[in-house]
């Protein structure tokens, strides 16, 4: 399976994107300047930073990981 990247908008401006299709099924989400903002995982339910340090254990959204502006 490809992978495939989704643009995340906010008022029409691009805030982020998540590529996701990965073998175990894991998620990366970067943020507007292409930096990696943390990872998901559904075999797992959780989301990380990109630090590694763990956002919530219970739920893998890639929308915890972008910054409200």
């Amino acid at each position: 399976m490809p992978l495939k990247i989704e643009y995340v908008r906010k008022g029409g401006q691009v805030i982020g994107s998540v590529t996701s299709g990965y073998s175990d099924n894991s998620t990366t989400v970067r943020d507007s300047g292409g930096r990696i903002a943390g990872h998901t995982s559904e075999k797992f339910s959780t989301t990380r930073d990109a630090a590694g340090r763990l956002v919530s254990t219970n739920a893998a959204s890639p929308g915890m990981l972008l910054k409200k502006k």
